[in-house]
């Protein structure tokens, strides 16, 4: 009995610490990737991780907060960065505008919000054909649409160009024109072998139950797949929207004038006129951020909900 009355203090004291959840020293000091810890007495590891934050931010964030400043200030010096404009003006946008920014942005807007409208159509309806159906040369279709991602736009450059200045069959030329802009478009095998993968997750009970349930082929590709796909339509608008609008070489392509320019097109036609300043340029690169941002804020949910579809189990 006395023994192990003197004994329990003892034991309890040595074993506080590991039931309170109170890491030993030695553990502290691997519980980040760096084995630096937060706790007191660690000036030089907090600092350390302090610049490390103010440097990865710089680099991230410094580009876009000179594009903020230098757009709405009256004299930008691109050599200095300030966190507010020196002087307050909008003259920079007054500028561009005259230089045709708001007809490039008009044109951006409709050519990536036809091509988009295309684009998600066909993706949707291919990666279900892939996805949901087994059919002679499937493999050799989908070989052929990822062989697609692996050509750079510089190598079908030419031949495309002769195809829209001639179609073979109709002899219609699509140069100067929406339809050309959109079409070369309307099909992306990032987009399709996305949204097929996502697709194959889907169980086949839910659509062997609605066909027990007399539902039809569109019925149940509309009302069961569709919905459930939501976050890998939010992945493929957003990198869509992306390839979309940060076109270059097709519209040089395509356009015959530069009133038909969009505006990655436009801002590089601005550059090359010694008049307009660099704040100008600057006002034009704000304005080609932010429907981008938009974009990504509206199917910011779906997007990372697609992103992560998968990853945990259980």
């Amino acid at each position: 009995m006395t023994a192990s009355r003197t004994a329990s203090p003892t034991a309890s004291r040595t074993a506080s610490p590991t039931a309170s959840g109170t890491a030993s020293p030695a553990a502290s000091r691997y519980d980040t990737a760096l084995g630096w810890g937060w706790g007191r007495g660690r000036p030089l590891a907090s600092s350390t991780r302090l610049v490390l934050y103010a440097l990865v931010l710089l680099v991230f964030c410094g580009p876009l907060l000179a594009v903020l400043t230098g757009a709405f200030d009256r004299t930008p010096d691109p050599s200095q960065m300030s966190l507010l404009p020196r002087r307050l003006t909008l003259d920079n946008f007054e500028i561009a505008g005259e230089r045709g920014l708001w007809t490039y942005l008009r044109n951006s807007l409709l050519i990536t919000g036809s091509a988009l409208l295309l684009q998600v159509s066909v993706t949707v309806f291919a990666a279900y054909a892939l996805a949901r159906h087994r059919f002679r040369g499937q493999a050799l279709a989908l070989m052929v649409i990822l062989a697609t991602m692996m050509l750079p736009e510089e190598v079908i450059a030419i031949p495309l160009s002769l195809v829209l200045g001639d179609l073979p069959g109709l002899g219609v030329s699509l140069r100067g024109t929406l339809l050309g802009m959109v079409l070369p478009m309307g099909g992306w095998g990032f987009s399709i072998f996305v949204l097929s993968e996502f697709m194959k997750e889907i169980p086949l009970e839910l659509e062997e139950a609605a066909r027990v349930d007399g539902a039809g082929e569109l019925r149940i590709f509309g009302q069961i797949i569709l919905p459930l796909c939501k976050p890998g339509l939010g992945v493929v608008v957003i990198f869509g929207f992306n390839m979309i609008w940060d076109q270059y070489l097709l519209p040089l392509i395509v356009a015959t004038s530069p009133d038909q320019y969009p505006l990655t097109v436009g801002l590089q036609l601005m550059r090359s006129v010694p008049e307009v300043g660099i704040g100008a340029l600057l006002a034009g690169a704000l304005v080609a951020l932010v429907p981008s941002v938009l974009v990504y804020l509206a199917f910011q949910r779906t997007f990372l909900s697609g992103l992560t579809t998968g990853a945990v189990k259980g």
